[in-house]
């Protein structure tokens, strides 16, 4: 099976796939946040699927560097603080994908194998959907009526948006048909945003800012434009909006009470219920009639009045579903066939370099303005040299473009016929594009990275600000990189150490780079009368009031996330707590040798020359004693776990006031549904006590903490013969700080 992506062991190494796998993780969160929490993505499914597929190929490489806290290890999406949580009748699963027919053919054949096995195959029926990129709605309707309506949220909880899908005109307030009368029934599927609702909705947002003088903000693609109108507070901003829905599924549960036995069967009782069914559905009993219907499913993409990025492809038979069962994050009885990435020609007018947080010179494609996937894109990352040497892309090339690879928009490669003559190869430059400092590539000329040292370079300064209040680090909501750059421009921020000097009137008197007409008009009232001059917009004191907070807010981050915020380079989250874990202070991170940092387990000889390379630099020792003055966190507190916050089981005791952790050493992996804890709270109050918290079971595993629902890793553990813990268990130990006496090795 060909893959994008390959995994070299011998050009890579141990130290350079954990640098790659961390920088993977940071990718995925922060689109998988813009994605769900914000519902502003800035790169396309078939983008994000790629991140996903890199990560998982690298984590199946090294299942030793797997976390609880990796994007595979979870099913995705955050719950927004706006709307009441809802807990579902049951999980709301992703799908796994078949990224081409090769990779379908396999998932039958896992199918078929795993049926055969419980002597399960004597039919075995499929049933193909289009699938809908829409955002992912449940449905529960008691006593027939429709009673509470949630998004999908991160699989268990979502967000009550009852009374925006009330406004949904396809969605049935009451059941047509009502076997159960008084009972309870949950049904899920898309809600989408039609193609020329989705045109309509873009013109009244260009109308309305143009009225107002502003710079208009338009959704990207209907996705983004369907789950934005379900999370409005004004429902009936959602009614304007003219969203439809396809329903296309319910929990075990609801099925079992409705006497069904198929897929198909849930179909039809769906559409006689009343709900909105897509009319492109197929019953197959053989492969050949799903591949058939995928090929032609794409021919159907273009001519569709809503967005399809895909089929899903589902096992009919519910009894062969559950025997099949479920992964940690996926059913293994459906899979989605997800399309290949649409390609675009286009003229490359030039390539640009960009300069990392890092100093890292990264060079950039700017092409012309062409549509892709449902978006227009002019600028695509060509990564490094090494990258635009090996497509040889040129300044004048017509060029091919798609949303896939890498870093999205990728530039796949020229097109050799179309090529201008007298044409030369590009070349890195050898002086810094931002401040004019001499640049070096990396492992003495040999390495893919060509960096700049300087240390007064403005370009890294904007990008370490950046990371510095970005999730995962110091998380300052509100200041985000325009802000953040009119601030430098300023003059009020030369380090991060300066965010803490900053005042609100300075941060409301700043200027956000938009312009107001002095008067709203209309625009034919402008055309009569003349334009009316346009005035800058500042922040403004509300939005600075609530910057200011947070900054302060920030000042009380554990100090695992002080060090990564810092933006050294290879070390992310993950080595940052490790670190922390190990040497609980500055001082003592200070003070330690190299060779001491080498040999802790997840760090190595990069990660500690890198990390004792800026603790000696005398400017970055000037920079952290002016953040311990304002106030940041150095040193790991008593009662705090790697996520800033107090466990609030009793884990913060005289175990770690007097630097004694009763579980240091210990590693414990931790698998199933908890129910009296999330998975990252049992992490943290565990790394509290000194405990590490792997993502996979290996023989240095001390304890496994299994809750329903766990699978692969609970048998694992089970054959390498490692203690189980149940839930209650594990509450005990945090209680009371110590392992009972039965569970001491």
């Amino acid at each position: 099976m060909e893959r994008l992506f390959k995994v070299d062991d011998e050009l890579m190494g141990v130290d350079g796939a954990l640098l790659r796998i961390e920088q993977l993780r940071k990718e995925i969160e922060h689109h998988s946040y813009l994605y769900y929490a914000l519902d502003a993505p800035v790169i396309s499914d078939a983008a994000f699927d790629s991140l996903m597929r890199e990560l998982e190929l690298f984590e199946e490489r090294y299942p030793h560097l797997i976390t609880s806290a990796s994007p595979t290890q979870r099913v995705g999406g955050y719950i927004g603080e706006a709307f009441a949580p809802v807990q579902h009748l049951e999980r709301m699963y992703s799908l796994d994908n078949a990224m081409n027919e090769e990779e379908l053919s396999s998932w039958f054949d896992r199918v078929e194998s795993a049926l055969e096995a419980d002597q399960q195959s004597l039919t075995i029926e499929y049933v193909c959907e289009l699938k809908i990129d829409g955002a992912s709605i449940a449905m529960t309707y008691k006593g027939g009526a429709l009673a509470q309506a949630a998004t999908r949220g991160d699989g268990f909880t979502g967000e009550d948006i009852t009374a925006n899908v009330r406004t949904i005109k396809d969605v049935p307030l009451r059941l047509l048909e009502d076997p159960l009368h008084s009972g309870s029934i949950e049904v899920r599927g898309e809600a989408y945003m039609p193609r020329q609702a989705f045109n309509c909705l873009n013109e009244e947002l260009e109308l309305e800012a143009e009225h107002t003088g502003r710079q208009a903000k338009t959704f990207a693609n209907p996705r983004n434009a369907a789950a934005g109108s379900l999370r409005q507070k004004d429902p009936q901003i959602s009614a304007n909006r003219k969203l439809a829905t396809f329903i296309y599924a319910a929990p075990e549960a609801s099925t079992s009470a409705l006497g069904l036995s198929s897929q198909w069967e849930l179909l039809e009782w769906l559409k006689a219920s009343g709900f909105h069914t897509n009319p492109s559905l197929m019953l197959f009993k053989e492969r050949a009639g799903v591949h058939h219907f995928c090929t032609e499913a794409i021919k159907l993409r273009g001519q569709l009045d809503y967005e399809i990025d895909g089929v899903v492809i589902k096992v009919n038979s519910f009894n062969q579903q559950q025997r099949l069962g479920y992964t940690s994050k996926a059913p293994r009885w459906a899979i989605a066939f997800k399309f290949p990435p649409e390609e675009k020609t286009t003229l490359l007018n030039a390539i640009v370099v960009q300069v990392g947080r890092t100093g890292v010179l990264t060079p950039v494609a700017e092409f012309d303005p062409v549509e892709v996937a449902g978006s227009v894109i002019s600028r695509a990352t060509l990564h490094n040299i090494d990258e635009v040497l090996r497509k040889d892309v040129r300044v004048g090339d017509t060029v091919v473009i798609r949303k896939a690879g890498d870093v999205i928009p990728e530039v796949v490669g020229p097109v050799l016929s179309l090529r201008p003559s007298g044409s030369r190869p590009w070349q890195m430059p050898t002086a810094c594009p931002s401040c004019g400092s001499s640049v070096y590539r990396d492992d003495e000329g040999s390495g893919a990275a060509v960096r700049c040292l300087s240390a007064e370079c403005p370009a890294q300064l904007l990008e370490r600000l950046n990371h510095w209040v970005s999730r995962g680090a110091m998380d300052i909501d509100g200041l985000g990189p325009k802000l953040i750059k009119k601030l430098v421009e300023q003059g009020y921020l030369h380090d991060v150490a300066d965010f803490y000097l900053l005042t609100q009137e300075q941060v409301a008197l700043t200027p956000t780079g938009e312009e107001k007409y002095a008067r709203s008009i209309s625009k034919e009232k402008r055309a009569e009368t003349g334009d009316y001059e346009k005035i800058p917009v500042y922040v403004g004191n509300t939005v600075a009031a609530k910057v200011i907070a947070q900054i302060q807010a920030s000042t009380q981050r554990p100090f695992a996330r002080v060090l990564f915020g810092l933006g050294i380079r290879n070390v992310g989250r993950q080595v940052a707590e490790i670190l922390v874990q190990n040497h609980g202070s500055l001082e003592a991170l200070a003070a330690a040798k190299q060779e001491d940092l080498e040999v802790i387990d997840g760090v190595g000889p990069v990660i500690a020359h890198t990390l004792k390379e800026f603790l000696n630099t005398k400017h970055n020792q000037d920079l952290l004693k002016r953040l311990s003055e304002r106030g940041l966190c150095l040193k790991e507190e008593s009662g705090l776990g790697a996520g800033g916050s107090a466990t609030g089981l009793g884990v913060a005791g005289e175990a770690g006031a007097g630097n004694t952790l009763p579980l240091l050493g210990m590693s414990f992996v931790l698998t199933g549904t908890l129910v009296e804890l999330t998975r990252n709270e049992a992490e943290e109050a565990l790394r509290a006590l000194g405990a590490k918290t792997p993502g996979s079971v290996s023989s240095k595993t001390s304890y496994i903490v299994a809750g329903p629902g766990a699978g692969s890793k609970l048998h694992k553990a089970e054959k390498l013969n490692i203690p189980v813990l149940s839930e209650e268990d594990l509450l005990n130990i945090l209680s009371k700080e110590e392992l009972p006496d039965s569970s001491r090795a």
